[in-house]
């Protein structure tokens, strides 16, 4: 996959959580991170209209940085780098 991002960062992992409703996102998210080195990037596909606040409030307090956040016909598209600890 070769997404490429305003900031010049290519999309390293997709996470697909559509379905999947709070806090399952956010455990599917840590799981990935893990797995990720730092500056790495992952674009998260959800349902759940509360995941925008889910993801906003996790990328505060893990250190990532919410890269971009979207909604487009009920799917909520979330792009996360990696700059923290989680």
């Amino acid at each position: 996959m070769d997404d490429r991002l305003n900031e010049g960062a290519a999309v390293s992992k997709t996470l697909d959580c559509r379905g999947l409703y709070c806090p399952l996102p956010i455990v599917e998210i840590r799981k990935v991170m893990k797995d990720l080195a730092e500056g790495e990037v992952v674009k998260v596909f959800a349902t759940d209209p509360g995941s925008k606040r889910d993801f906003t409030s996790w990328c505060e307090k893990t250190g990532n940085k919410l890269l971009e956040a979207s909604e487009e016909d009920g799917v909520f598209t979330y792009v996360i780098r990696k700059t923290g600890g989680s």
